[in-house]
């Protein structure tokens, strides 16, 4: 009986693998098809149609393309949408005839709050066109009601559920299971809000980390709800008592404080936009998805001057770029490209990163600060541009955030673990070693360090932290003193860092883009070209597969003990010297 059970699911696994290289092929095939006839072919958009931005997945800088949607692959249609192509597709509707108006779901926005206000920003530019945005959710989270009260109606669910009583960051830490493992980290900053390692050595927030955040999301909370407040003309006092005692605990209490306007179920949504488009009771809504909608227009202009948008999102790592990486081989030569392109009048460097390895940053620096001799740069700063997402900034001619931005962090730590207790008294594992000299092995892992080497790697510390900091203050043209009084590791907001001195203007990437046009000259004859190029689809998808199935089988295995798993593997990557964000959100 087992031998035919493993028989038949033996045949059926290899059926199933069968339909899916059959589907692959089809894939490949059409996408080489498309690339040999010059690409996509523009969609032809009917009159009357709303175009519906469901902006439930992860939001990215930039758009992963996706040739096989459609087609039954698993998690094929949970692919990010790309924030940038998402802002100009919003724009070209605003003044496309065959869209009438924005039929906008976002339940569970899975970006940043910068992010949040540059779609948000995209929507109100779009309103003043004349057309009508409608919101719909059966779930409001703080975020995406955030995007959502732009809107001319929001519509709830009668039984769902708004979520609006203030922010929280919550940071987990290790200290008492290093203790029961017996592993003891070696740890060297400078700078006492610079707390990336304080879950290592501490079992609850530092003084110092406890202030910049508290500063943190007490700056972005009272951002938000004055945008919020004025977009349902509701007092910003009265608005900030309904969230700060939360007193939203039903549906009909959203209504009640005219944070919705009315609590529909979905056929009634679905009545309300026939309304608006003149239809009768059982007419089709022509709905136009996001991904269908932006392959209906082109960008394409023929002007010679170009604006060289090149994004650097993710981690900083050295050499090349990862799928959330950023490379300083793959971005350093990017930037050598755009510097010797004379097409290229000016570039933009969008931002969107906690940081990373000290040297890649610097090795990046490096060529930012080459380029600003020969042209404008400018950099625009997403959701982060913190530690060495700000490295990367600070050289530029004009540093762009939004107010909500979380940026600064100028600051250094190394750390190393002492595995010596864990690996002998755990597991039964000794070392022992020669060398030819005192400190040949002053990475080690397998005993302490002694004094002198502790000695050592704290000098190294110190000694990057004093770069970055005097090319920092170079940079914004201060006194390297004055620049240190607002470094120390500390974290700051847009609006903070802007106060500070970090910090140009306030805006988005539109904004960037006309700074970079001004100073080029070339203000009303220009073109935007982003990289580094996409990464194949085809090894992007079948990553993204391998990666999400491994997941998948974690989360299932360790159940609640998977973050802790998570922060764990990612304190390999902080051996050396970080200029790294100090702590990682999770967002309540």
């Amino acid at each position: 009986m087992n031998f035919f059970k493993t028989f038949l699911a033996s045949c059926l696994g290899s059926l199933i693998a069968l339909v899916l290289l059959v589907f692959l092929i089809i894939g490949i095939f059409s996408a080489a098809i498309s690339g040999l006839s010059g690409g996509d072919k523009i969609v032809t958009i009917n009159d009357n149609s709303v175009l519906n931005l469901k902006l439930n997945v992860p939001i990215t800088e930039m758009d992963i393309e996706n040739p096989f949607e459609g087609l039954p692959f698993p998690g094929i249609d949970e692919v990010a949408v790309g924030l940038l192509p998402l802002k100009q597709t919003i724009e070209h509707a605003a003044t496309d005839p065959s869209i009438k108006g924005i039929y906008l779901e976002v339940s569970l926005f899975q970006g940043g709050y910068a992010q949040a206000k540059e779609i948000r920003e995209a929507l109100i530019n779009f309103k003043k066109s004349g057309k009508w945005i409608v919101a719909y959710s059966e779930f409001f989270t703080e975020n995406s009601y955030y995007i959502a009260s732009v809107a001319d109606k929001i519509y709830l669910n009668p039984e769902g559920e708004l979520e609006l009583n203030g922010l929280a960051v919550e940071v987990s830490f290790y200290k008492k299971l290093f203790d029961k493992l017996e592993i003891k980290p070696e740890i060297f900053r400078v700078g006492d809000f610079k707390s990336a390692v304080e879950p290592f050595f501490l079992d609850k927030m530092s003084d110092a980390n406890r202030l910049q955040l508290r500063a943190l999301i007490d700056d972005i909370n009272n951002s938000t709800n004055l945008e919020i407040a004025e977009a349902r003309k509701i007092d910003n006092t009265e608005l900030k008592k309904i969230t700060d005692q939360m007193l939203v605990t039903a549906p009909e209490d959203a209504a009640k404080y005219r944070l919705v306007d009315s609590l529909f179920y979905f056929d009634q949504v679905q009545a309300e936009l026939r309304n608006r488009l003149g239809l009768g009771k059982n007419g089709k809504i022509n709905l136009v998805k996001y991904s269908k909608y932006k392959k209906s227009f082109t960008n394409v202009s023929t002007s010679k001057n170009e604006i060289a948008v090149i994004v650097a999102e993710g981690e900083i790592i050295p050499g090349k770029a990862g799928e959330s990486s950023i490379g300083s081989e793959t971005f350093a030569e990017e930037l050598r490209k755009a510097r010797t392109n004379d097409r290229v009048k000016a570039i933009v460097l969008r931002i969107n990163s906690p940081g990373g390895s000290a040297l890649a940053s610097d090795v990046m620096w490096r060529e930012v600060v080459l380029a600003t001799k020969e042209k404008p740069v400018i950099a625009s700063m997403s959701t982060y541009a913190a530690s060495g997402g700000y490295y990367l900034a600070m050289g530029c001619d004009t540093i762009v955030a939004e107010p909500t931005t979380i940026t600064g962090s100028i600051g250094v730590f190394s750390v190393l673990f002492d595995l010596s207790g864990f690996l002998g008294n755990k597991l039964g594992i000794t070392f022992d070693e020669v060398k030819t000299g005192e400190f040949s092995d002053i990475a080690t892992f397998t005993r302490p360090l002694t004094t002198a080497e502790k000695s050592i790697w704290q000098k190294k510390t110190n000694k990057i932290y004093e770069g970055f900091t005097t090319k920092a203050a170079d940079g914004r043209g201060m006194e390297v003193e004055q620049l240190r009084s607002v470094a120390s590791g500390r974290v700051w907001t847009g609006t903070q860092a802007k106060e500070k001195g970090l910090v140009d203007v306030l805006g988005g990437f539109d904004d960037a883009v006309k700074i970079a046009a001004e100073k080029a000259g070339v203000a009303n004859d220009y073109k935007l070209r982003f990289y580094p190029k996409q990464k194949n689809f085809l090894a992007q998808w079948l990553e993204d597969l391998e990666e999400n199935s491994k997941t998948s089988i974690l989360k299932n295995e360790l159940g609640e003990g998977y973050e802790t798993f998570r922060q764990l593997k990612k304190a390999q990557q902080l051996q050396g010297a970080q200029t790294r964000l100090p702590f990682e959100f999770q967002w309540k």
